[in-house]
């Protein structure tokens, strides 16, 4: 089989081999020089540079209209490049997820319309164009959101008290958000009533619209919250049937058929309120944390499905050793431009015998100039597991209130001396 990954996502966070037969098959990454220089050195593949100038799918669109050549598959593992993957298909008649079907998970207008016809609670929402032609006269009154449809890692999202507050701030340029200030982007925005109580995510894999793995948790913080410089981290959780089965209800609302999920609700007066789903594994280390508690490496399970290959009763069995795992960050990007220190406060966690991975940025590292999960640019992240979900949490809610990160202005920069 001849396959092209769209690669944006670090080899490592993947692991492309333990699900794709390099050997076997005849791979090609098609990535920019950044993303490529991740992938083993002793890989069996073809490597094609990109630019990164553009989109994913106009790159390969115009080097493969120079370099014509077949593909049985076209599989992208990053939500950033799905839409790309599936355009890319239909361009050249490749079978896997179709376009409108991808965008379905992947724009939170869409998801949310559909899932509320599946009968299922969402926020109450509105794209911006329509809400500001309203003027904030809304069927809400509380705290609003502002969030763009497509976005990750909650970047430009905003919340106001109010929805005519919200209303002022857009159509008075001083949202706080560059493309909104400067009168553009109105279309990919939307706002939704902000519905209080507990995050959850769950994580898992679907083949056929069929539930195969699914793994729940509980967030400590909140994603926007980690955007505006907070910890944040999750624990596992129990579930029921019910559960599973509001889960299976919400991925077919939306299409989610095959591969891997990551499905966001708050937990409001008892009832699962959807907020979003991705058709891809969950970031920071949620993929570490299902196989440790599930046995199953999503990723290679998503690539077998994608691959056409039948994977139930193909799983391995859970560890006989049930154990309730969580992981943890702390932010680094809002610290940019200043000199890092290191941290304090976490030796009495950093040596626990709890702790099953630990990844704290050496002092003196470059702090990340953006948002992101990943161990190695910020400035710590770990796993942890207890004996039960509260222990793993209480651990994870100690270490944030004792963990500080210090710094200092940076050093200012010494212009070179030109000489006459």
């Amino acid at each position: 089989m001849k396959i092209l990954i769209l690669h944006r996502v670090p080899y490592f966070k993947i692991e492309y081999h333990r699900g794709i037969s390099h050997d076997r098959h005849e791979v090609t990454y098609f990535g920019t020089d950044r993303a490529l220089a991740t992938l083993p050195p002793d890989l069996r593949c073809e490597r094609v540079s990109r630019p990164g100038e553009r989109p994913a799918f106009e790159e390969a669109r115009d080097w493969l209209a120079e370099r014509p050549r077949a593909f049985d598959r076209i599989i992208s593992a990053s939500e950033y490049e799905l839409l790309d993957a599936a355009r890319l298909r239909e361009h050249l008649g490749v079978p896997g997820a179709a376009l409108d079907q991808v965008a379905l998970a992947r724009d939170k207008v869409l998801m949310k319309r559909a899932v509320e016809e599946a009968g299922l609670r969402v926020p109450r929402f509105l794209p911006l164009p329509r809400f500001l032609e309203l003027d904030g006269r809304v069927p809400w009154s509380g705290r609003t959101v502002l969030k763009p449809h497509r976005g990750a890692s909650s970047e430009d999202v905003l919340v106001f008290d109010t929805p005519r507050q919200a209303a002022a701030a857009v159509t008075g340029r001083q949202a706080g958000v560059a493309r909104l200030d400067a009168g553009s982007g109105l279309e990919d925005f939307q706002v939704e009533e902000f519905v209080s109580g507990p995050i959850r995510h769950f994580d898992g894999l679907v083949q056929g619209g069929e539930v195969l793995v699914l793994s729940a948790s509980e967030y400590v913080g909140t994603c926007l919250e980690y955007a505006q410089g907070e910890p944040m981290g999750s624990f596992q959780i129990e579930f029921s049937e019910e559960t599973r089965a509001w889960v299976s209800r919400a991925l077919a609302a939306v299409r989610i058929e095959d591969g891997s999920f990551h499905l966001e609700a708050i937990v409001h007066e008892g009832e699962l309120v959807f907020l979003e789903v991705g058709n891809r594994v969950g970031g920071a280390d949620v993929v570490a944390c299902v196989e440790l508690a599930t046995g199953v490496h999503l990723p290679s399970y998503e690539l077998r499905v994608l691959l056409g290959e039948r994977i139930a009763g193909t799983l391995p069995a859970p560890p006989a050793d049930r154990r309730w795992y969580g992981w943890f960050v702390h932010p680094g990007h809002h610290l940019a431009g200043r000199q890092y220190l290191g941290l304090e406060g976490t030796l009495a966690f950093r040596a626990g015998p709890r702790v099953v991975a630990w990844h704290e940025l050496p002092s003196g590292a470059p702090l990340p100039d953006h948002i992101t999960y990943q161990a190695g640019e910020t400035v710590l992240a770990g796993i942890v597991a207890g004996d039960a979900p509260k222990e793993t949490r209480d651990w994870i809610a100690d270490l944030f209130d004792s963990l500080s990160v210090r710094t200092r202005p940076a050093a200012p920069t010494i212009p070179e001396q030109v000489s006459a």
